[in-house]
């Protein structure tokens, strides 16, 4: 075999490799969506992507794997929103709606893939360490509020932060408008209203 022959087959044996991880890796973010990480088999997995399932542990060995390039996938097809609007606004009382408008969009088209994976995750630590980027990303957005709506309300720092992390928080956000049926402009509103009632009366 030519070395021209030889370098073709080696990069089409690597694409097909590539393709398969990604199937392997989109079947999986399928399966998480509809039934839950924590009902998702192996033998699934294999059966949506086509491959056999000792191929999906060739490409992901363990459980850790499989989630992170589950939620890599996930993320780069559902990417967190950026922040800078929201920094952009100077009044704190706007600041809070448009941090609020903008978590909320989010979680209304995900609501089924998140709802999923953070109830799975209490029992998992594997899925758990998925969840640190977005946990993160709710964490500064929190700040960004903070060093406007308590900063300029003169508000206690503690207290201000625990209401604005659950008024932005997934479980707040659901408990309105999946069970309570409210729009999301009525729960943020709500939302505003509780941040501001918990700083009035500290």
């Amino acid at each position: 075999m030519s070395d021209e022959k030889r370098a073709y087959v080696k990069r089409k044996r690597a694409e097909d490799e590539a393709q398969t991880r990604a199937r392997i890796a989109q079947a999986t973010v399928d399966l998480h969506g509809s039934v839950g990480p924590a009902f998702t088999t192996i033998s699934a997995v294999a059966e949506r992507a086509g491959v056999r399932r000792a191929t999906v542990y060739r490409h992901f060995p363990d459980e850790a794997a499989l989630f992170t390039a589950c939620s890599s996938r996930w993320l780069s097809q559902n990417p967190l929103p950026e922040t800078d609007q929201v920094i952009a606004i100077a009044d704190g009382e706007a600041r809070l709606r448009a941090a609020l408008d903008l978590v909320y969009g989010y979680y209304r088209p995900n609501a089924r893939m998140l709802f999923n994976v953070m109830r799975d995750a209490e029992a998992s630590p594997a899925l758990r360490e998925t969840l640190h980027g977005f946990a993160g990303w709710l964490g500064q957005l929190k700040e960004i509020v903070k060093n406007g709506f308590c900063v300029q309300r003169n508000a206690e720092p503690g207290l201000c932060g625990a209401a604005l992390g659950h008024a932005l928080s997934f479980a707040a956000w659901r408990a309105l408008t999946q069970e309570q049926g409210l729009s999301d402009v009525a729960a943020r509103d709500l939302m505003c209203g509780m941040v501001r009632a918990t700083i009035a009366h500290r």
